[in-house]
């Protein structure tokens, strides 16, 4: 084995051993993480653009149609109020207020409560680099090798306020949509935390994607309920009562006798549900 071939080797091996200690927990942390994941795949399906329609804009302004019942809606788990940014804020000020509220990034406001834009731990840390630098990003120092990649916008990070060093348009939610619509315009923007807006732009609070989480990934209970409705629907009478289900954190196992055909399509239409994390079936052929 060459050189080459020794240092490949050894960075699969890296690969495969965790970089942290395993903790008990982690597996169900894992699962509730497909779970969402798969509640999140399920929300951006129904936004998916079709030929005739354009994608939908990052900011979400548009009234959203009335929700189905029972559907959670972002102001049901939306935090109010929301910790907010003043545009004319000293950037000082504005890495106390983040390390107050523990939190990676805040809405700028004006003085209407209008959301600006939002300015984050990376906006500061820009603003910093520049000014312990005397360099504008991209301007390679003494002895460097290469340049820096250029942050835009130019000059962005030489600002002094919130309103200076922010990025604009941010990117909202209204209270109406639902958490699913939310969670999948989270994933599309990599945020953890988006402001809530009313249909004016003014600030009324703010969701997070544990919240999200959290509202999307329903117990085994009600889970449970939607898998004997898909029962119901795909199965006859006779081979209804033959089949038997269980559910335990998401996962479901299905036991009992139906014909081949019947089996299959079950199995396909509890392997749908958004949450359903795995499907164990044990269904033998009547």
């Amino acid at each position: 084995m060459n050189q080459h071939e020794n240092f490949a080797t050894g960075a699969e091996a890296r690969r495969s051993v965790p970089s942290r200690p395993w903790r008990p927990a982690e597996s169900a942390r894992q699962d509730m993480l497909v779970r969402y994941l798969g509640a999140v795949v399920s929300a951006a399906g129904k936004h998916r653009p079709t030929a005739e329609q354009p994608p939908p804009a990052p900011v979400s302004a548009a009234p959203h149609p009335p929700a189905v019942p029972d559907t959670p809606l972002v102001r049901d788990v939306m935090d109010v109020p929301a910790a907010s940014l003043p545009d004319d804020l000293p950037y000082r000020e504005i890495a106390r207020l983040l390390a107050r509220e523990r939190v990676g990034a805040l809405p700028v406001v004006d003085a209407q409560d209008h959301v600006l834009g939002v300015v984050s731990e990376s906006d500061l840390l820009a603003k910093v680099a520049v000014e312990a630098s005397g360099r504008r990003p991209g301007e390679a120092g003494p002895g460097r090798v290469g340049r820096l990649p250029e942050r835009p916008p130019h000059g962005r990070s030489s600002g002094e306020t919130a309103e200076d060093l922010m990025t604009s348009p941010a990117i909202t939610v209204l209270p109406g949509a639902t958490v699913a619509e939310a969670a999948w315009l989270a994933a599309l923007s990599r945020l953890k935390r988006i402001p809530v807006t009313d249909h004016e732009g003014r600030l009324v609070g703010a969701v997070g994607r544990d919240a999200l989480l959290q509202a999307l990934i329903r117990d085994d209970a009600a889970v449970r309920a939607e898998v004997e409705d898909r029962i119901r629907a795909v199965c006859s009478p006779g081979d209804r009562k033959s089949v038997a289900v269980t559910v335990h954190d998401g996962i479901v196992e299905l036991s009992g006798q139906v014909p081949t055909a019947t089996g299959d399509r079950l199995v396909a239409e509890i392997e749908a549900i958004a949450d359903v994390v795995e499907v164990k079936n044990l269904l033998t052929v009547a």
